[in-house]
């Protein structure tokens, strides 16, 4: 077994070399989020689902991912990170075969599922493996920045390369390129990975599993439909009952013996400014994402694949954001102001989609870049001083909980903003558009050869709503940089030695 790195030691080239290999499932599971976006035609040409069919198919695999974060993240705590991330490898790359050669859209959406179990494993066990190998803070703060611009690139790179795949091969080569990397993370990683988990765990308390994905799933669910659909009654009613499980397992952590989420760790220095602040830069980052993808199809009338292909230049520069940010807080500048200038600098990209008109497809590239750029700022950061300040036992609760928050953000992002951006534009098209127009843009496009200059209204309408939507976005991440430079300004991180005490980092 390998032994983890001694508090203080500097990673060598083994760390660096495993954490190149961990990046591949994280890149893979953050791909699948977006990777049916041009597979899905294919699909229902072959697999015949029906409509209910199909946004299974596209959901459940987030759905899962989301309510099971947490459950995982304590798991691998107790069971030991690698073992967790093994046994999601398999998984991860058995339900992607069953994927690949799905008969019926059944069996897609059963492992869809199956993939959303292993990304669940996954993704809170990279993040715990990065903190368990890199115990230097400034060799941390590097490896760390690596996995927030891996994570968000994957996101990106997931729909432009199931269009590549689909154009060539079939629909089921989506799935099949996750075979090499899972293959490759379950031949390398017994060797180069170390293995950690905490000295004395406790028993693990199942009732908090299903409590904590009845918190979940009903918010997310809820959240997703919002943008789409409208304040529903029955949206709202699911929110309002994951709610209600959220105070129950909260209730469930702060009275039992042995809790999955130890509440301690949020009196840990930073560990719930960490949280919030991640949650609004993953609501910065979807909330301008569901206006941009529209923007450059419906608008400016680009194909699927090439509003993907396009959408890919706003992350060139995500790569130089962590490395930078790193930089200027082991050069002595508080990290409280370097997050904070990272919302100031996503809310610029905010305030420049404001002044994007119908046709300004270079502005809102520039902008979403900036936005990205700012919002990788902050999370790079952030989630350096979350998992700085969690004991390294904790690692994958800890992690889990970041990314968690994130899901929550993303869906509350659409949902807020997307509303926003729906009610200017229903109040700007005339009231004697056919009625599927005033819902949606996508509505107004398919009736417009019917209405004389109802395409060219209904793309200013979509601007006006993305411009007020926009604004109302900067005048958050505004807000966030504020309460980043009060929150953390005071936050000092453990030297490695102290991070290896738990006791040291808990208040």
């Amino acid at each position: 077994m390998t032994n983890p790195t001694p508090a203080g030691s500097l990673a060598g080239r083994r760390e660096w070399t495993a954490l190149a290999v961990l990046m591949l499932p994280l890149l893979l599971v953050s791909m699948d989020v977006s990777v049916l976006y041009f597979a899905i035609p294919a699909i229902s040409a072959d697999l015949a689902p029906s409509g209910t069919q199909q946004l299974w198919i596209f959901d459940i695999y987030a759905f899962v991912l989301a309510g099971l974060l947490m459950t995982m993240g304590s798991l691998g705590d107790r069971i030991g990170h690698r073992r967790l991330l093994l046994i999601g490898a398999a998984a991860f790359g058995t339900a992607s075969l069953a994927a690949a050669y799905a008969t019926t859209a059944e069996m897609l959406i059963a492992a869809r599922a199956l993939l959303g179990i292993g990304g669940a494993t996954l993704m809170p066990s990279t993040m715990a493996m990065t903190r368990t190998m890199f115990t230097d803070p400034a060799q941390r703060a590097k490896a760390i920045g690596l996995w927030s611009g891996v994570m968000t690139a994957g996101i990106a790179l997931g729909s432009v390369m199931s269009g590549l795949l689909v154009e060539y091969f079939w629909w089921g080569s989506v799935f099949l390129v996750n075979l090499p990397a899972m293959a490759l993370l379950l031949l390398l990683g017994p060797v180069l990975l170390p293995e950690s988990k905490g000295s004395a765990p406790g028993r693990f308390d199942w009732l908090s599993v299903p409590l904590s994905m009845a918190a979940v799933l009903p918010v997310i669910y809820g959240l997703k439909e919002i943008p789409s659909e409208g304040w529903n009654v029955r949206y709202v009613v699911s929110i309002t009952v994951g709610l209600l499980f959220a105070a129950l397992f909260v209730h469930r952590q702060r009275t039992t013996a042995a809790p999955m989420i130890d509440p301690a760790l949020f009196r840990g220095r930073g560990f719930a400014p960490s949280v919030a602040l991640n949650l609004v830069s993953a609501f910065g980052v979807m909330g301008s994402a569901y206006f941009t993808t529209q923007y450059l199809q419906s608008v400016l009338d680009k194909s699927a694949l090439e509003a993907a292909l396009w959408a890919l230049l706003p992350s060139v520069p995500i790569g130089m954001a962590a490395p930078i940010a790193t930089q200027l807080v082991q050069k002595g500048v508080n990290r409280a102001y370097v997050v904070a200038a990272g919302f100031v600098i996503a809310a610029s990209g905010f305030g420049l989609l404001a002044l994007a008109g119908t046709d300004s497809m270079a502005l809102v590239l520039v902008s979403s870049a900036v936005l990205a750029v700012g919002c990788v700022v902050v999370m790079s950061q952030i989630t350096d001083l979350a998992l700085s300040s969690a004991p390294v036992e904790r690692a994958g609760t800890a992690s889990s909980l970041m990314e968690t928050g994130a899901e929550f953000g993303g869906a509350l992002g659409m949902a807020v903003l997307g509303s926003i951006g729906t009610a200017i534009y229903r109040n700007e098209i005339p009231a004697s558009a056919p009625e599927t127009a005033r819902e949606t843009l996508g509505g107004a496009l398919a009736v417009a050869d019917r209405v004389p200059g109802l395409a060219a209204v209904a793309r200013e309408a979509f601007t006006s709503g993305m411009q007020g939507a926009a604004i109302a976005g900067a005048a958050l991440l505004m807000g966030a940089a504020v309460l980043a430079a009060m929150t953390l300004r005071r936050v000092h991180l453990p030297d490695s030695t102290e991070a290896a005490e738990p006791d040291k980092v808990l208040a």
